[in-house]
């Protein structure tokens, strides 16, 4: 596998505005069109009783596969995708545009085989998006790789990613015109389910969020900020490989340590916190491992200089963003978020003084690092646990930290929850904001809401 990064994408990739091409615009266009005939499973049962609907879905999907093959030449190292998904349009219409499913394209499609910087894809699936449409609607999106050297030194190392693939847009139809960040194979219509080779995130949409809402959060706390952690907010270039070295150690760790159960917790329903507790373990991984290369002395000062940017980033995201985004509704990354916050502030290194933000960065580091040791000591325990134990020591440490709603269940312990029932009961007893923002949080949020709406469909 190809992990080495070139000085520049390949020529034929740089002269052409793929946007502005007539072929790219038909195809959007028709994709659009496709996804006003669909439903929820990416059907179109209209087809099937009237003529008209046939007759047009049938056009739309014509455009799509001509102009796939007029596009196809500026995607040389995609052809047999491309070519499989075109195979893949045509037995959707002959089948009467049931259900569709996109198998052997899926299959053929492997971003992360050539990982060059500036390398682009065009990806059309029938696919949901997540953070954005549940439908599994005809989506196209333009995409370019993101593979700096410094990145590609990191993962052929310690921080090995086979799967990882960092992303920027270039363009993209409505399922993207929302916050989702991620292309993950398995939103793709399929009848059967393979082993995934890849996963990507837009870096640029990461970058581009944090800094318009790190921007507004630091003008309303009056957080004075460390120099290196201002330049993340006036250079987005600086930010989006912050976020992919973020990412990349952070993908990776789903999979690594010891894990009590299925760290990604697919099909499972499970108290909406752990979901948290887990993309958090990831994160402060990524920010242990950014300490560690940021003290040590034998990487790089490029390396390390966007070590000690992850661990700005992680903070600010996690704190700014993720505490306050989305309904109040099972929201686990406001969780999480808000764990971060509290826990800072109840260990000394962050302070809300006089209507003014503070914290003391040369403290910070060990100090979010023990909150990522206590997360880590939680899931090694729970190896010898049953599943219940762990759901309530679980809850324990953030009950520990966070003020649970005065009405919780949960909260009054073990004996007033029905534990020796399903699993699921206990889940039941899970109020949908088991832990309410703090007043800081309320105060902060009604201004930052506009803020953090804005975001939504975000480009860099």
């Amino acid at each position: 596998m190809n992990t080495v990064a070139t000085s520049a994408p390949p020529t034929e990739l740089v002269r052409v505005d793929l946007i502005a091409l007539p072929a790219w615009i038909a195809l959007k266009a028709a994709a659009t069109a496709l996804q006003g005939m669909q439903i929820k499973n990416g059907s179109i049962p209209d087809a099937a009783t009237d003529t008209s609907v046939q007759t047009a879905a049938r056009a739309h999907v014509a455009t799509i596969c001509s102009s796939i093959e007029e596009l196809a030449p500026h995607f040389p190292h995609d052809a047999s995708y491309l070519a499989a998904a075109i195979a893949d349009f045509g037995r959707w219409v002959d089948g009467g545009f049931v259900e569709p499913d996109f198998l052997a394209s899926i299959l053929e499609f492997a971003p992360a085989a050539q990982r060059v910087d500036g390398m682009r894809h065009l990806v059309i699936f029938p696919m949901y998006t997540q953070n954005g449409s549940i439908n599994r609607f005809v989506e196209a999106v333009l995409v370019e790789v993101l593979w700096p050297e410094f990145i590609a030194e990191l993962e052929a190392g310690a921080y090995s990613n086979k799967l990882f693939v960092p992303l920027r847009f270039l363009d993209f139809t409505a399922g993207y015109d929302t916050n989702s960040a991620v292309l993950f194979p398995e939103t793709v219509a399929m009848s059967s389910v393979p082993a995934f080779t890849w996963g990507a995130i837009f870096q640029d949409r990461e970058a581009a969020r944090f800094r318009t809402v790190t921007k507004a959060a630091v003008e309303i706390t009056g957080l004075t900020m460390p120099t290196d952690a201002r330049e993340l907010l006036t250079d987005q270039h600086l930010a989006e490989e912050a976020f992919i070295m973020w990412d990349l150690i952070h993908d990776r760790t789903h999979m690594s340590g010891d894990l009590p159960f299925d760290p990604f917790m697919i099909k499972q329903r499970m108290p909406f916190f752990l979901y948290g507790l887990e993309e958090l373990r990831c994160d402060l991984t990524a920010f242990r491992e950014s300490v560690k290369i940021d003290r040590g002395s034998t990487a790089s000062p490029e390396i390390r200089r966007h070590a000690r940017l992850v661990q700005y980033a992680v903070i600010f995201d996690r704190i700014f963003r993720f505490s306050m985004t989305g309904t109040r509704v099972r929201n686990y990354d406001a969780v999480a978020g808000q764990l971060l916050f509290a826990w800072m502030h109840q260990h000394g290194v962050l302070h809300w003084t006089n209507n003014k933000l503070t914290i003391d960065w040369a403290d910070v580091p060990d100090v979010v690092v023990e909150l990522g040791d206590a997360i880590d000591e939680l899931y090694w325990r729970s190896i010898d646990r049953p599943k219940i134990a762990h759901w309530l020591a679980a809850y324990e440490l953030v009950a520990a930290t966070l003020t649970p709603h005065p009405a919780s269940v949960w909260a009054k312990g073990a004996d007033s929850l029905p534990v020796t029932g399903a699993p699921g009961l206990m889940t039941d007893q899970l109020l949908d904001d088991e832990f309410p923002l703090s007043m800081f949080y309320e105060a902060l949020q009604r201004k930052m809401l506009p803020v953090i709406e804005s975001t939504v469909g975000i480009r860099a």
